[in-house]
């Protein structure tokens, strides 16, 4: 795990409001959806991947034009590279589904900001803890 400034220089004004207006819509639906049916149904539409499917697709995008600037066909490179981002989600995941189940159990008992810093605080113990048992078994 690093940081890497370089690919945030190297990616456009375009591909950010892509994300932007893709994550935008899906929490406008969401919203829209909470409305009409609750906040239980309008929730699981809330956990909607909104950012990884245009995350995914620009990762690939950008491998794929990297490496044919070096000559070589990226196409593999690029799908390679979007499944280790999916495999990032899936570990992300889990750190937010024990967000979602403490927020669950704190809300009725605690103010909004305790529960939901604890609740974060959790998520990132999780997904850092699965990324580091994940590594070691890799």
């Amino acid at each position: 795990m690093k940081l890497d400034f370089g690919s945030v220089r190297s990616t456009t004004l375009s591909e950010y409001v892509t994300r932007f207006f893709f994550g935008g819509v899906v929490t406008v639906l969401a919203g829209l959806i909470a409305d009409r049916f609750g906040p239980g149904i309008g929730g699981l539409f809330l956990a909607f991947p909104a950012i990884f499917p245009a995350s995914a697709s620009l990762i690939e995008k950008h491998q794929q034009k990297r490496k044919r600037r070096a000559g070589i066909n990226g196409e593999q490179r690029g799908r390679i590279a979007a499944g280790l981002d999916a495999a990032g989600a899936a570990m992300g995941s889990l750190g937010l589904a024990a967000f979602a189940a403490t927020a669950w159990q704190l809300l009725p008992n605690l103010s909004l900001w305790q529960a939901l810093a604890l609740a974060t605080g959790l998520w990132a113990v999780v997904a850092v803890t699965v990324w580091i048992v994940l590594r070691r078994l890799w």
